[in-house]
Formats: structure tokens, sequence, C-alpha cells
């Protein structure tokens, strides 16, 4: 098999077991990376011995984190596990990257209300959605018309990261804007459909059961891109959802207007989202259950950052009334 064969084969089983682009993608890079560690050799011929090899290297040598050095190991074990069907077995231990507990950036509402001031059109909904009901960038981004539902005051989120769904709350200031977005993107899918196109790229699942609900509306992304493409796979030009990285830079660009001297970003507003949930008296386990976390232990992060309020602590530096040095 050629190498673009081979590459192809993987993409292929990586879509039956339905893993997302970015995982897809992710699990790509990470076996070109480690048959190019040991020489471009074919990976049928490396074993057990070469993947500690590498996963040390990674450790050692690319500094990662603990996290991405795991994100390497499922590569390769879907790879062998999934593509080449060979059984690893137990390989020798290797060097793991050292587990560091970081404590997230968090935003008050104020330093919110700041940023979302210096932005516009879909990445000021983007973003006050995010800090809204605690999503992550790309589950916002994915989500579907059909997805939105007003009469429930609530949102969808399907296939969210590890695929799982769930459900989050629509905040009721939004309800409005949402409504009039939504009637915006029902006039751009007309026009679409007026130049013979409309159609929206589906789950690969749906384009083999229903492969015409690509042109219905209730199948349109709510945050569509600016331009069409094209998709091979079902040979239509397809308007896929907005780039994550629109969303990145405008909101990038708007903490640098605001002022504030945090290292925001998007995901800033989902940490800001449960710490305003648990500071106001919320059950962590809804919390988790609304930021779709596996375990409650990641949710308990966000809970350090709660205990961490020093607003009334009072410094034993502020006893010395005589203490003016700094004061004049």
């Amino acid at each position: 098999m050629t190498a673009s064969g081979f590459i192809q084969h993987i993409r292929e089983v990586a879509r039956l077991r339905q893993f997302s682009v970015r995982t897809e993608e992710a699990y790509l890079y990470w076996i070109r990376k480690f048959t190019q560690f040991h020489g471009n050799r074919k990976a049928d011929e490396l074993g057990e011995i070469h993947i500690s090899k590498f996963l040390t290297h990674v450790a050692n040598d690319d500094h990662v984190s603990p996290s991405t050095q795991n994100q390497a190991l499922n590569a390769l074990v879907f790879l062998y596990r999934d593509v080449l069907r060979r059984d690893l077995g137990k390989f020798p231990d290797y060097i793991r990257a050292p587990r560091k507990h970081r404590i997230p950036t968090v935003l008050t509402v104020n330093e919110v209300g700041a940023i979302l001031e210096h932005l516009r059109g879909m990445p000021l909904l983007v973003c006050s959605l995010l800090f809204g009901s605690g999503m992550r960038l790309l589950e916002c981004l994915s989500l579907r018309v059909k997805d939105v539902d007003f009469a429930r005051r609530a949102i969808d989120i399907r296939q969210g990261k590890g695929d799982k769904d769930r459900v989050v709350p629509m905040p009721h200031s939004l309800i409005i804007p949402l409504t009039q977005h939504l009637e915006r993107i029902k006039n751009l899918h007309a026009y679409d459909l007026s130049c013979g196109c409309g159609a929206a790229p589906l789950p690969y699942g749906r384009i083999a059961k229903a492969p015409l609900s690509a042109f219905d509306f209730a199948w349109q992304f709510v945050f569509p891109a600016r331009l069409r493409t094209f998709d091979a796979k079902p040979g239509l030009s397809v308007r896929f959802h907005l780039h994550p990285t629109a969303v990145q830079r405008a909101f990038a660009e708007a903490v640098r207007r605001s002022g504030i001297p945090k290292d925001a970003h998007c995901h800033t507003l989902r940490h800001s989202f449960a710490t305003f949930e648990l500071q106001k008296g919320e059950n962590i386990r809804v919390v988790q259950k609304l930021l779709g976390h596996s375990n409650v232990r990641t949710t308990e992060i966000y809970t350090h950052i709660v205990r961490q309020d020093t607003e009334h602590v009072t410094s034993p530096l502020d006893q010395l009334a005589s203490f003016k040095r700094l004061k004049d």
C-alpha cells in the first residue's frame, strides 16, 4: 500500500469509528510524527519498544503536557488496534510528561462585559453564548438550527467532546438576538438555494440515511461560514460553519482593546461561566452536567478558584498603621 493509500485507509477507519474531524487530524499528525521519528519506516515494521521510545522523546524533547502525550499514545493505540489489527500487548515503561496543576484564568462579569463591548456580528453572539452557557467554542460553532429550541429555552449539543450529547440553557438575554440572527441565516439559505446550492455537510451516518436533508434549513449551521466550499464526499458545494480562528482572533483583539491585563482566550469564557455558577451556590454536579465533564474531579478545579477568593483576607501588612512609605 502506498503512503497516500495508507493515510486514506486511516481516515476511512477513523470515520467508521465516527471520530470528529479534529480527532482524525490530530491522530494523523501523531502517526506521521511517529513514523518520521523512526526514519520514515512503515508502521507495521515498528512495535512496542518503538512506541515507548517515541513517547519518551515527546515528553523529554518536545516538553508536551500529559494530556498531549496521552493523545499521542491514543493515536498509536488506534493505529495498531483498529487500523493494523495488531495486539500491542504490554510495552515497556516510558517517561511520562510531568503533570502540572494549573489554575485556569477566569474573568469577572464586568470584565466579560468590557470585552464584549468590542465585539460585533457573529463573534459577539458566539462569545456571548460561550459565557452564557459554558459551551466549548467548537461545540457552539457546530450547532445546527434544529439544536436551538426557543420553546424550551435550551440548546442541544450533539456529539460534543467525547461524542456525548447534553443540554445547556439558553440565556434569556440572547433570545431576541438569536431569533434575529436565525432570520438572517434563513435568508442566506434561501439565497444559496436560489443559486443551486444550499447544502450543509452532514454527519456520516446521516449522509447514507437521508442525503437530501443537507438542503433542509434545520440542518444548516447556526454560524455559517462567509464562503461556500466544495465537499468531495457528497460532491456538493456546501457551507461549513464559521472557522474557530475567526472568533479567536476577534476575541483576542477585543481583549487587547478592553485593556484587561489577563491572558484570556475564548475558552476563558467557559471557565468564567463555571466559576460564576459555583460562586452563586450552584451544585457542583449540576455544573459538571452543564460542562459535559465525565468526572466531577475535572469540575472541582473551579472550586479551588472559588475558595481562593482573597477579597475578605486581611494582610498583616495592613495592620502596620505606621507603614506609610509606599503611600507617600
